[in-house]
């Protein structure tokens, strides 16, 4: 019988490609629902590990891939304040949390937000931090100013957009899109403790009121 993974040659720039969207095996002609673990090769069942787990080194890997080119799901949580590397877009879409710290060290702290249709992140003012804000997914308008009733700055914000608000001012986005909006926020220094997880905008106020 043909077994197709006995050192076949593949032709110049015929080399297959695996992703997550390849819905077919190169050993055959017809869909492989099992993706790369195909049952019917054994070689191939124990070929990529299981997420999270880095069987080169046997350590908790939270970006190790269960599969060539699938980027795979991302432990949220505080990684501060040790050397990070994560891709910011794809933790920011997949936060669903109002807000989530990603990072906190001493001097800078990365969160990311999820507000719904509607939402906003509340009028707030940081006497003593800058903030950086980038929009991943969904629209909205951002508004600033010095005094809390007079908000002088107003500008509409969509997907890779960016604001940064000074220390001291007033500030609020709200989401004027159809679809949550997906963002991250860089504050420096730090504004929340580390390891802050405010599910619902209701949880962060009930916290700053305490």
């Amino acid at each position: 019988m043909y077994n197709a993974n006995n050192n076949y040659q593949y032709p110049n720039n015929m080399t297959p490609q695996y992703n997550r969207d390849r819905m077919y095996d190169f050993r055959r002609m017809y869909p492989n629902p099992y993706l790369y673990n195909n049952p019917m090769n054994p070689d191939y069942m124990n070929m990529y590990p299981q997420y999270p787990y880095n069987r080169e080194n046997y350590i908790y890997d939270p970006w190790y891939l269960q599969y060539p080119g699938d980027k795979g799901f991302i432990e949220i949580k505080d990684y501060g304040p040790n050397p990070f590397v994560i891709d910011i877009e794809e933790a920011a879409e997949q936060n669903n949390a109002f807000r989530t710290a990603l990072w906190t060290g001493d001097n800078l702290q990365l969160t990311l937000m999820s507000l719904g249709v509607g939402e906003d992140i509340g009028l707030e003012m940081h006497p003593d931090v800058d903030q950086f804000l980038r929009i991943e997914e969904g629209q909205g308008v951002v508004k600033m100013g010095d005094s809390k009733d007079m908000p002088d700055f107003e500008e509409d914000v969509y997907e890779d957009f960016i604001f940064i608000v000074p220390a001291g001012k007033w500030h609020n986005l709200i989401n004027t899109g159809n679809k949550p909006m997906k963002l991250y926020s860089i504050y420096a220094p730090p504004q929340h403790p580390h390891g802050t997880v405010h599910e619902t905008k209701a949880d962060a106020e009930a916290e700053h009121n305490r």
